[in-house]
């Protein structure tokens, strides 16, 4: 008897497996083609889309109007992605240098819990703003994993530069260097 339920066991992981297998493979193909991510991947910027998320520290709530006037790196995270902690530190380097110019970085954790969130920005001393959002916000704006990050002018348009991936790793360097310069010149 252990050994038809050991077999049963590993047909329900195999089947379990198969079945995220599929679902990912769905959602990759019935994407929304009309994100932020595939506009900016084709050179066309417009309004960057509209939010109002709670600040992770309880203080009060962010959104995108608020922000009018300041060029924002929009950077999506998550305190289970190794990335995330890794590129973090270069973000909260990027918020000091630039914050006299007008420079805002707002994190958006989603897909994660509060807690772990806050736990996350004490440890690796972060001062920018950090929000916490519902998964739907990774739909408006087509972010596929983290981190991803993205760059709004100063009129609250979006700058044809996305970053997918660390922004220290490879190329993806050049890239936000570039979003903010873009984002800044507006």
């Amino acid at each position: 008897m252990p050994r038809l339920v050991k077999l049963g066991a590993q047909a329900l992981a195999v089947a379990a497996v198969a079945g995220l297998f599929a679902l990912l493979v769905w959602r990759v193909v019935h994407q929304n083609r009309n994100t932020v991510a595939v506009q900016v991947a084709h050179g066309k910027t417009g309004p960057a889309p509209a939010f109002n998320l709670p600040r992770l520290d309880g203080h009060g709530r962010v959104s995108l109007a608020s922000l009018r006037g300041k060029a924002v790196i929009v950077n999506f995270w998550a305190s289970w992605c190794a990335p995330c902690k890794r590129e973090a530190p270069q973000l909260e380097r990027s918020w000091k240098a630039h914050s006299g110019q007008g420079l805002v970085v707002l994190g958006i954790d989603a897909n994660d819990v509060s807690g772990d969130a806050r736990h996350f920005a004490r440890r690796l001393g972060l001062t920018y703003p950090l929000v916490h959002a519902p998964t739907t916000i990774w739909d408006d704006w087509g972010v596929t994993g983290v981190p991803e990050t993205f760059f709004v002018d100063r009129r609250g348009r979006l700058v044809d530069v996305h970053v997918a991936g660390p922004v220290l790793d490879g190329g993806n360097k050049a890239q936000f260097e570039r979003g903010i310069r873009l984002a800044l010149r507006s």
